[in-house]
């Protein structure tokens, strides 16, 4: 038995974190996974199953209205994840993710998403967040990235893990791979390069989001 859970639904509509989850889970299953886009009112997840394992896409009974209000990245996470389950009646999966940055008093925090307003796109939080470290010096840009993968049954009962790393805030962006602020951080136990000058591999072991999705798969296991 590989300990996949699955089929999961991932609460996310961001299709470059979903990605990322796909890859970290199919590592730490050591199995193939494959996901398909799940559209529902204004908001889509993603379906993840086990090649192996025959299954129909759900029918899915209600539309799914998710509004992110938590404090806290855990709560944030958890309306996300109970959000879906109650949609699909399937196990689902949800994270949320902070970048706190030791200069600016812990901002963007739980905003980080949406640094830069609403509508934000990432080179739209990035710029926001260089601009706000100008005139900064390399030593007082520290950070770190910080995320809560949350795991709801349909029973109701839940699995959660958390993943961080500490890192610095580059003067500038560098690399082409990634998303979000991985063109500016700088892991503390890399050598010198942002996340997205790394290779998805070398990513996945240094950051908090495989970190934290690992850890999620051991849970699945233990349970």
């Amino acid at each position: 038995m590989n300990g996949f859970p699955g089929p999961l639904v991932l609460g996310t509509g961001n299709a470059d974190k979903a990605g990322e989850i796909a890859h970290i889970f199919t590592a730490a299953f050591d199995v193939m996974l494959l996901t398909w886009a799940l559209e529902v009112g204004d908001d889509g997840g993603f379906l993840m199953t086990d090649v192996a394992e025959p299954f129909r896409r759900p029918q899915i009974l209600m539309p799914l209205e998710v509004e992110e209000t938590g404090s806290t990245l855990d709560e944030n996470a958890r309306i996300k994840a109970r959000g879906w389950m109650r949609s699909t009646g399937l196990l689902a999966v949800a994270d949320d993710t902070g970048l706190s940055v030791d200069a600016l008093d812990g901002a963007p925090g739980v905003y980080s998403a949406r640094y830069a307003g609403e509508d934000a796109t990432y080179g739209d939080n990035v710029t926001k967040l260089l601009g706000a470290l100008d005139g900064v010096p390399p030593g007082r840009r520290t950070a770190r990235f910080e995320t809560v993968a949350l795991a709801v049954r349909p029973d109701g009962s839940e699995l959660l893990a958390r993943g961080s790393v500490e890192g610095t805030i580059a003067v500038e962006a560098r690399g082409t791979s990634g998303f979000g602020y991985d063109p500016v951080f700088v892991p503390s136990e890399g050598d010198g390069r942002t996340f997205s000058q790394m290779d998805p591999a070398e990513k996945h072991a240094l950051s908090h989001r495989g970190r934290a999705f690992r850890a999620l798969a051991t849970r699945f296991r233990q349970r």
